[in-house]
């Protein structure tokens, strides 16, 4: 049974809906039905949202495995907690009209950790 990973799956899906209004915020003040308009604002919010969409699934993915395979909470939690941190200062470093380099550095750090980790995890408690 899963009961910790379900925390930041929920916790994430709600930042996941957030980029998603900012993306159609930025279409409508655009006027942009498809595409980026050629806008770099809208191209900014189209690929905070993206980058969210391709990093996160994955990393919950490995982390409910771990968990399925009987990891403990801490590791569990550690391994949420760098994730969402992870996807939350990503996209606020990133999607700032004046991105906040650091902030987008250490997003991707953490977000790329816990996918390194949980993955090194399930290889562990698989064997």
């Amino acid at each position: 049974m899963l009961a910790i990973t379900p925390i930041y799956a929920a916790l994430i899906a709600i930042l996941y809906v957030a980029l998603s209004a900012n993306v159609i915020l930025h279409r409508r003040s655009g006027k942009i039905s498809v595409g980026d308009g050629g806008d770099k604002a809208m191209i900014k919010a189209m690929r905070t949202h993206a980058n969210c969409a391709e990093y996160a699934p994955f990393a919950l993915l490995l982390i409910a495995m771990a968990e399925l395979q009987g990891a403990g909470w801490l590791i569990l939690n550690l391994l949420g907690l760098m994730l969402l941190a992870g996807r939350l200062l990503h996209a606020y470093g990133f999607g700032r009209s004046s991105q906040i380099v650091i902030l987008r550095q250490v997003g991707m750090l953490l977000t790329f950790a816990a996918i390194l980790i949980a993955a090194l995890a399930n290889l562990f408690l698989a064997l």
